[in-house]
């Protein structure tokens, strides 16, 4: 058993290993995605880069947090398991960032690293009742344990990688998410969980310099399904085995960005008559590009959403749901005032540039006494290409 001191140190020494291994082996994953032909190359509407990038960047994050645990966790049989099943997802994950694998091959691989962790004893067998008027307190799973958490495994897998739509979006959301599951486990007494965590956020850390707006490189399905994984089955481990003393509401708020996005897109295909796995402009990030937002502002909103529900996950487990609730709802009204007044600001902004690029337009055309509706149109054409232009470039991986 360690004291504190030891587990601080140890958990500062993880992250930090887990940063230099993954900083260093950035460039070197890069140079190996460009020989090997895993490139991002922008032609869909929804990307936003315009240029060629590299991916399989989820290579070095996948370096740094597997040395790290190695190094400073004692590897029981349920971590076996997992780290089993992220060679599984990692696999999968660069084939696919090389060649584009088709969705269900994925979902399928997906379904055998979820299946590994099971079977090696990583189970959702009890929840805290959410029904707080209930008598029950806490819900036995039974038979419908297995199933329930392959969905949850699969389901946080994939929600990473579809938020993945901005630079440095999904590696800081899923860095600020491990950090809240670290504090936590630290709550509950669990150091290896912490430790695994901390290996997470160093990783994560030390993969950002290079994926931030503007990117050098992309995680790739590499990263984000390595990512939506460990913090899946993860939170089995720290969060919903802590039945007795972790609320319901917590695994949900740690991972609640990449987890509402996928749930609202998922509901909004199939009310579109879509398939669920067809990629559409509806997610929040593109939401907040539309906005009038640029990349950089977008990340740094999802990052605030991201911080404030797991502060509300900590307070909860440490002061009760009625504080955090308090949390929640006042981060909500500010957020409401906030998207208001941009984009009101927003709106007398793009009406003000679009009068201006009119009257500009208006008194450059050398036609414009014998063409005076020229000019205009030329403008009105020169704002619509821009605007082409900006959803052409939207999603980055």
């Amino acid at each position: 058993m360690l004291t504190t001191s030891e587990l601080t140190i140890r958990i500062l020494l993880t992250i930090a290993v887990g940063f230099i291994i993954s900083f260093a082996a950035t460039p070197i994953v890069k140079a190996f995605a460009q020989k090997v032909g895993a490139m991002d190359v922008p032609g869909e509407a929804r990307r936003i880069h315009d240029h060629p990038i590299p991916r399989m960047g989820g290579l070095a994050i996948f370096l740094g947090f597997l040395l790290s645990v190695l190094l400073f966790v004692d590897i029981d049989r349920q971590l076996q398991g997992i780290l089993l099943g992220c060679v599984i997802i990692v696999a999968t994950g660069a084939v696919d960032d090389v060649i584009s694998l088709n969705a269900w091959i994925k979902l399928a691989f997906q379904i055998l690293a979820a299946s590994v962790a099971v079977l090696h004893g990583v189970k959702i067998e009890i929840l805290a009742n959410p029904a707080v008027w209930s008598a029950t307190e806490y819900l036995t799973l039974g038979v419908f344990s297995i199933p329930i958490t392959i969905i949850w495994i699969v389901g946080i897998t994939n929600s990473v990688n579809l938020i993945d739509g901005l630079d440095g979006l999904a590696v800081g959301v899923s860095a600020i998410s491990s950090l809240t599951m670290l504090v936590i486990a630290l709550m509950v007494s669990d150091s290896s969980v912490a430790i695994v965590l901390a290996a997470l956020v160093g990783a994560c850390i030390g993969f950002m310099p290079y994926n931030l707006n503007p990117a050098k490189i992309f995680m790739g399905d590499t990263g984000s399904l390595l990512l939506g994984y460990v913090l899946a089955t993860m939170s089995i481990l720290g969060l919903f085995k802590f039945y007795a003393v972790v609320s319901f509401a917590v695994p949900f708020l740690a991972i609640a960005v990449p987890l509402f996005d996928t749930v609202f897109a998922f509901f909004r295909r199939l009310l579109k008559g879509q398939s669920p796995m067809h990629p559409d402009r509806g997610h929040f990030h593109h939401r907040l590009i539309d906005m009038g937002l640029n990349q950089k502002q977008a990340v740094a909103v999802l990052y605030s959403i991201s911080g404030i529900l797991g502060l509300a996950a900590v307070v909860i487990t440490t002061s009760g749901e009625i504080k955090a609730l308090i949390l929640i709802l006042g981060f909500c009204l500010c957020a409401f005032l906030w998207a208001f007044v941009y984009g009101k600001l927003h709106k007398t902004g793009t009406e003000e540039n679009t009068s201006s690029i009119t009257k500009s337009g208006t008194e450059i055309s050398p036609d414009s006494k014998a063409a005076p509706d020229a000019a205009p149109d030329a403008a009105t054409q020169e704002i619509s290409d821009n605007a082409g232009c900006l959803e052409d470039k939207n999603e980055t991986h």
